[in-house]
């Protein structure tokens, strides 16, 4: 596989095997979401890859993704309007499609 191959998906755009998963893969799929992943998105990817692999699952939810960062990361990256212009849309959900992650089973 190229390294801008992207690998297997589900109907929603999350990689069947978190595995498979690299930095050209995240920058393949943000660019789908028209985001152009920037240090700031780096860093909230690798918590959350951290997250999954320290609890086997990703925040179930946007409200619990948010608390999780705040006390990982702080005050000034754990809120949602923050993640919400990283993230457009759901944050959750777009953040741990393109960290490779499994849908987080709350979001919408």
């Amino acid at each position: 596989m190229t390294s801008n191959a992207i690998p297997q998906r589900n109907n929603e755009g999350f990689l069947e095997d978190a595995e498979e998963w690299t930095e050209g893969v995240a920058t393949v799929i943000a660019a789908q979401d028209d985001i152009k992943l920037t240090e700031k998105h780096w860093e909230i990817i690798q918590f959350l890859r951290s997250f999954y692999k320290e609890h086997e699952m990703s925040p179930p939810s946007n409200r619990l993704f948010v608390k999780a960062v705040k006390e990982a990361l702080g005050e000034d990256k754990g809120n949602s309007i923050y993640l919400m212009q990283l993230f457009p849309g759901t944050p959750a959900k777009t953040a741990c499609r393109i960290a490779g992650l499994p849908r987080p089973t709350n979001c919408l």
